[in-house]
């Protein structure tokens, strides 16, 4: 398959282990085994009572029946139960599983962006016309609906979305999301939503299939959940017969997950309120020291405010967006994601869900004496 390369990986991955200030990474802070016992409170005895007899022959195809219950938890309509979610490696298996299984040469997808390359990316190897709904400061980072319904006709497959958005936080609430659903269901287009981030902000906002039949939720345990190890993913659709369709593909693909990653998974999703109330904290706590940071910077802007574990902060020198990253990153050792990771220049991407606001805000002091050294002469005209 010729695909692009994957701008966002091939920038952090090399660079995440040796920043000195890591405003990189996406992810609430990492849990630890004994993290994940104090956190979720539950028996260390017990679970590794329970691992010490697990059979360490090949998992369940579908995923862990206990794993599959407490994902479905995570949705309020009943139309959702376990036999509606499939587990799966992680939330780039789920985002890749799904575009395997809607996209095909000729079809047409609708990619509201900025959002996560694999969107983009997949369908375009596939070899569908890949039309980009593009979010931009005209409407906060959000969608203007009738805009987007002028690129969607009967043929369009699917449509596919962040939501919080990867990077800017941007956050559809249900009426949005019914005016989404408004816009696919005449067409018979999916709507595919990576919702990653989603319950990083007060309340577990409304999914994509709580308001739209052929809605279609992906994620992963590595943001809200602080597991990326884990390697743990879902996709829950009340399309069961699309759900046939990812079984086969993963079948040539991953087969099934571990199960001891799946118990561990579900005994963290099962307590996830206690999670959500640890990471919301840290959220909050970094959004409102780079608010206050801001006040001070006159040539840094926010997009939107976030519902997410990042935001994404534009600038006004006329300076392309990897060269001021690595140029920062190589001055300070401060690392954050260039723009053009999602495509998108003059800004970057910056998180705070390291678990410690104190460090961030160091990393933010080393951010504003770089761009104290940046002169009035390379502002953009």
């Amino acid at each position: 398959m010729n695909i692009e390369k994957f701008e966002l990986e091939w920038w952090l991955n090399p660079l995440d282990a040796v920043a000195t200030y890591n405003m990189g990474s996406s992810c609430c802070k990492p849990m630890n085994m004994q993290d994940l016992f104090e956190i979720c409170d539950v028996s260390q005895e017990e679970v590794f009572d329970e691992l010490a007899h697990m059979s360490l022959h090949y998992g369940y195809f579908e995923g862990m029946p206990r794993l599959r219950e407490a994902f479905a938890s995570m949705f309020e309509t009943p139309a959702i139960s376990a036999e509606n979610v499939m587990v799966v490696h992680g939330g780039t298996s789920a985002n890749a599983l799904t575009c395997y299984a809607l996209c095909e040469k000729g079809d047409n997808v609708i990619v509201v962006v900025p959002s996560y390359q694999q969107f983009v990316s997949i369908p375009e190897a596939l070899g569908c016309e890949v039309r980009e709904y593009v979010c931009g400061p005209e409407d906060g980072f959000g969608i203007n609906f009738r805009r987007l319904a002028e690129i969607v006709d009967g043929h369009t497959k699917a449509i596919f979305l962040t939501s919080p958005s990867n990077p800017t936080g941007y956050a559809l609430d249900r009426a949005e999301l019914e005016q989404l659903a408004a816009i696919a269901r005449p067409v018979g287009a999916y709507v595919v939503c990576d919702e990653i981030y989603r319950g990083l902000d007060e309340g577990y906002m409304a999914s994509i299939v709580d308001v739209y039949e052929r809605g279609i939720s992906t994620g992963g345990t590595s943001k809200v959940f602080s597991c990326a190890g884990l390697r743990t993913g879902w996709i829950a659709t009340r399309d069961l017969g699309l759900t046939h369709v990812i079984k086969n593909l993963r079948s040539f693909n991953t087969i099934c997950e571990s199960p001891i990653t799946e118990l561990l998974t579900a005994i963290v999703v099962e307590h996830k309120e206690a999670l959500f109330a640890r990471n919301h904290k840290i959220c909050e706590d970094g959004r409102a020291a780079l608010n206050e940071w801001l006040k001070d910077q006159p040539h840094l802007h926010l997009a939107c405010q976030s519902h997410g574990s990042t935001s994404f902060l534009t600038y006004d020198w006329d300076i392309p967006t990897k060269e001021f990253c690595e140029d920062l990153f190589e001055k300070t050792g401060a690392l954050v994601c260039h723009g053009m990771c999602f495509n998108m220049e003059h800004g970057f991407r910056i998180g705070y869900g390291y678990g410690d606001v104190e460090y961030f805000k160091a990393g933010l002091a080393k951010l504003g004496e770089y761009v104290a050294t940046l002169g009035d002469d390379l502002l953009m005209q």
